[in-house]
């Protein structure tokens, strides 16, 4: 038995109730349980409990045996000394307090049909664990679940977002911009592209923004992507402009090597996303207000199928003509682009501004894109779990990634759900 399901049956009030007596046989309630402790000290902070005729107020401390109180060295550690109860399943010792004092102990008892629940949850085949039962789950109960993962998720950008923001002295204009680069890299490339992008401030790409030549010179110099002799005009033209900009604006590039372009499709090529990136600022250098300003889905679309210079058309890096292609940004491109930065980037304003209109407009958004295909989301419609668009799709990673993947079943509604369910003979 794991002490995980220990603190899950305490903190939801999972334990037989009637009568609860300490180990010396003192009759014993649990008035509150307290607030789970997720660091180090004790199991659960502020719980409040009568033992015989006295409230006691304090923290709780629990373990499958009672000797895991010296095994764990508590006896020596002043941070359990205010702990009022321990929680045990075995009770094989008498504990102490640091200072000495006798600690009141109490074991933990619960219904047979959860542990029967518990097992088969826990040994069920990963990664999915619920999968043979969660069709036994409402639907309406899963999609109140997405739409909390979905927040959830979108709560998890909040800090690098808040961070990013602290840097820029509260500019959104350029913290939306080193995101954007940074979704441009789609993965492979993400660092080195948001390394770039930090290393040219915006303004200085919006005082050339009528000039394209002259932005991309900039991000292709400062990516350390320019080679140092050029091959043919095009070349020669951003090397030379690159040259000029980069005494104009003092500006250093970022170290070489760091771009991975081996084994990259041409159309993901970083060369093909700088200029395509290049455009984009081209065509809106002030990319978060008209961001803001968008009511349809279809207008993303229209912002993002940005078409590069005609150089890339026969090019996926400087110097080496190849067949010519089309290097707009494809849709399922701007998907991935809506669905992990603009979107998510939105909701996150939203809440910073404490206006709900533009984190509804974000959720509504996401629910008007298709649903993602990948190995994790086949697996959830294996399980029988409805995917209609990408609002579920995102609900669903966030629940592979956050709580599968840990076997967090116990931090999940689902599991929590399959867990207090009594099991009827036929199922």
């Amino acid at each position: 038995m794991k002490e995980d399901f220990l603190y899950y049956i305490w903190e939801q009030k999972m334990f037989v109730s009637l009568p609860q007596t300490t180990t010396d046989g003192t009759r014993i309630e649990v008035i509150d349980v307290g607030k789970r402790n997720r660091i180090s000290g004790p199991d659960f902070f502020n719980a409040k409990v009568r033992i015989g005729d006295t409230v006691w107020v304090g923290n709780v401390e629990m373990h499958c045996k009672a000797s895991d109180w010296y095994k764990h060295e508590h006896h020596n550690d002043p941070a359990y000394e205010n702990v009022i109860l321990h929680v045990v399943v075995e009770n094989d010792t008498n504990v102490t307090r640091p200072n000495g004092e006798p600690l009141t102990q109490m074991i933990l008892k619960w219904p047979e049909w959860l542990t029967d629940n518990y097992k088969e949850l826990n040994q069920a085949k990963p990664p999915i664990h619920c999968q043979k039962k969660v069709g036994l789950i409402p639907e309406i109960f899963i999609t109140d679940w997405k739409n909390r993962l979905v927040i959830e998720r979108w709560h998890h950008k909040y800090d690098n977002i808040e961070q990013m923001l602290q840097q820029n002295a509260n500019n959104w204009e350029e913290t939306f911009y080193w995101i954007m680069a940074r979704n441009f890299g789609f993965h492979t490339n993400s660092l080195p592209f948001e390394w770039t992008a930090r290393s040219l401030p915006l303004i200085y790409i919006a005082k050339h923004k009528n000039n394209l030549t002259q932005i991309e010179a900039m991000l292709f110099g400062q990516a350390g992507l320019l080679p140092e002799v050029a091959t043919d005009e095009y070349t020669e033209i951003l090397i030379r402009e690159y040259s000029f900009l980069k005494n104009k604006f003092s500006l250093t590039p970022i170290k070489q090597g760091v771009w991975k372009k081996g084994g990259v499709r041409p159309s993901n090529s970083p060369y093909v996303r700088i200029a395509q990136f290049a455009v984009l600022l081209h065509q809106s250098s002030k990319l978060f207000s008209k961001i803001l300003e968008i009511e349809q889905i279809d207008d993303f679309y229209k912002l993002f199928e940005v078409q590069p210079s005609d150089y890339w058309k026969k090019h996926t890096q400087f110097g080496i003509e190849g067949k010519e292609r089309a290097k707009t940004l494809g849709k399922t491109s701007i998907d991935t682009i809506l669905i992990n930065t603009v979107f998510p980037t939105l909701f996150v304003y939203g809440r910073s501004r404490e206006d709900e209109n533009i984190t509804e407009k974000a959720l509504h958004f996401l629910q008007k894109l298709p649903a993602e295909n990948n190995t994790i989301i086949h697996q959830w419609t294996q399980a029988g779990i409805k995917c209609q668009n990408a609002f579920d799709t995102q609900a669903l990673l966030q629940l592979w990634h956050c709580y599968c993947n840990d076997k967090n079943c116990l931090r999940c509604r689902i599991g929590h759900q399959l867990l207090t369910r009594k099991q009827k003979k036929d199922e």
